[in-house]
C-alpha cells in the first residue's frame, strides 16, 4: 500500500529534474550537450532506462515537443510542423523507412533517446552525433547527488522537512535513477510511519484476508518475517539474535526453516 503510493508520487515526478553532473561519465555527457546546443544537428542519446536520457535531451532543445515514438501519426506529424523536435524511445517507431524518408524532406532537427534495434548504418543516416550515458552503477558520484535532490524533493511532496538519513540503506540503481528515486521516497515516506500507522496498514490489509480456518498460523509470518530480517542486520548473528528476541537458539532456527521461502539468511 505505502510502496504503491510512492510509485504513484514518483511517476508523476521522472524527467523533471535538471541533468546533474557529478561523475566523469555524466560531466562528460553534460559537455557534449553543450555543445549541441549550438549546432543544427541531429543527435541521438544512448542509455539504458532511466539513466536521464530525456532529461539531457529537454536540456539541448528546451523548447521542442517530446513525441513518443510509438504514436507514429503524431511523430509524422510533427515532422512536418516544427524544425526541431525531442523522439523520446525511437526504437518503438512502427516505420523505419517511411520515417526516413519523411526526415529527408523535412530536414527537422531531431534529438532522439534509445536506439538499441537499430544497425550502426541506420543511425549514422540518421544522426550526425551519438551520446552515450552510462547506467548509475557506472557513476556511483553521481548516486549520492541524486539521493540528496530525491529527499528534498520527498520531503517537499510529503510535506516533511525534518532531516532524513539515506546512507544506511543500498542505493537501488537497477532501474537507474527511477528504481533510486522510488526507493527514497519509499524511505521518506516510511521514516514518517509511527506503530498506529503501521498497525492500521495491517488491520486494512487482514480485513480483506480473514475468513479461512487458520488465519492466525496463515498471516503470522508478516510479523516474524520483518521481526527476523531486522534482528539480523541488526544484530549479524543468531546468538545475538535469539538473545535480544528472548528465544533459545533451536527455536530461532526453526522459524528461519518455517519461513525458508523468504531466504533469511544469518551467520552462525
Amino acid at each position: 500500500m505505502i510502496a504503491d503510493v510512492a510509485e504513484a508520487v514518483v511517476t508523476t515526478a521522472v524527467d523533471v529534474t535538471n541533468f546533474l553532473t557529478a561523475s566523469s561519465a555524466s560531466l562528460e555527457a553534460f559537455k557534449t550537450a553543450n555543445l549541441l546546443k549550438g549546432l543544427s544537428v541531429s543527435a541521438i542519446i544512448i542509455g539504458a532506462r532511466g539513466t536521464g536520457k530525456l532529461t539531457l535531451a529537454r536540456y539541448i532543445l528546451p523548447h521542442a515537443p517530446v513525441i513518443d515514438a510509438s504514436n507514429f501519426d503524431e511523430l509524422m506529424d510533427s515532422l512536418e510542423k516544427h524544425s526541431a523536435i525531442i523522439i523520446h524511445r525511437i526504437d518503438d517507431i512502427s516505420n523505419i523507412k517511411r520515417f526516413e524518408e519523411t526526415l529527408n524532406r523535412t530536414k527537422t532537427r531531431i534529438i532522439a533517446t534509445g536506439g538499441f534495434r537499430f544497425s550502426q548504418e541506420q543511425l549514422e543516416n540518421i544522426f550526425s552525433i551519438r551520446l552515450s550515458i552510462p547506467s548509475l552503477s557506472e557513476r556511483p558520484e553521481d548516486i549520492a547527488l541524486l539521493c540528496d535532490l530525491f529527499t528534498r524533493e520527498a520531503q517537499e511532496t510529503f510535506g516533511k522537512m525534518d532531516p532524513i538519513d539515506t546512507s544506511k540503506f543500498i542505493p537501488d540503481v537497477s532501474e537507474n535513477a527511477l528504481s533510486l528515486r522510488r526507493q527514497v521516497y519509499l524511505h521518506c515516506l516510511l521514516s514518517s510511519v509511527g506503530e498506529d500507522d503501521l498497525m492500521g496498514i495491517m488491520e486494512n490489509f487482514l480485513f480483506q484476508k480473514l475468513g479461512s480456518n487458520n488465519d492466525y498460523r496463515k498471516f503470522l509470518h508478516l510479523y516474524e518475517v520483518p521481526l527476523i530480517r531486522a534482528g539480523i542486520k541488526k544484530f549479524k548473528s543468531q546468538l545475538q539474535l535469539s538473545d535480544k528476541l528472548g528465544l533459545n537458539r533451536n527455536t530461532l532456527r526453526k522459524k528461519i526453516t518455517e519461513h525458508a521461502q523468504y531466504k533469511l539468511e544469518i551467520k552462525e
